[in-house]
């Protein structure tokens, strides 16, 4: 079952949103904006965070593609796009851009909420999937620095590897700074040494 959502709608055709608007409130979700163009859908979805949005691919300043591609790269919000055509380019931009989910108008209620849903649901994976890689790749990023700080003081003091590494923690937990950042310090120690 679809959650209540904070949804944000762009098309400009007034009468599309004013159709959409009521079968969203009709179903319990709440539109915290709409937008004629595309570079009001961006800037308002920037500033009203919404949970969803629903955006015309044809629009005037800033077409939808354009839009959903600034959306997805800032991960604002799962984007839903709407179109009056289902030729294969349009389809292929969709995908490009970053779009989870695509409709073909005549929008009908039973298409609508189950699109709504599965483009929630991936956006919330890739969210996830997003934040572990970051982690992922803030771990490795440590890992490099920390060897990279071992083996500068392994040269500097004839340690091996295990003592540089017991001696960076000790230090670390003396004075409460994180293993990278005492490891940045004497990278940055031994450069000035030079």
């Amino acid at each position: 079952m679809l959650k209540k959502m904070r949804v944000l709608l762009a098309d400009d055709e007034a009468l599309i949103r004013l159709d959409l608007r009521e079968i969203l409130t009709d179903a319990g979700h709440d539109v915290i904006g709409e937008a004629a163009n595309g570079q009001e859908a961006v800037d308002l979805a920037r500033r009203l965070k919404p949970d969803f949005i629903i955006m015309d691919v044809k629009m005037p300043v800033m077409d939808g593609l354009a839009a959903a591609k600034i959306i997805d790269q800032e991960a604002i919000a799962p984007v839903l796009l709407l179109t009056a055509y289902s030729q294969q380019d349009i389809v292929d931009a969709a995908r490009d851009s970053g779009v989870i989910a695509y409709l073909v108008k005549p929008i009908r209620e039973e298409q609508l909420f189950p699109a709504m849903e599965i483009a929630a649901s991936r956006f919330a994976e890739l969210q996830e999937l997003n934040a572990e890689l970051e982690k992922l790749q803030e771990t490795l990023e440590t890992r490099k620095v920390v060897e990279k700080a071992k083996g500068i003081l392994m040269a500097a003091h004839g340690m091996n590897e295990q003592e540089a590494y017991r001696k960076m923690q000790q230090f670390s937990m003396a004075k409460r700074i994180s293993l990278k950042a005492l490891a940045e310090n004497i990278i940055a120690a031994a450069a000035k040494n030079k």
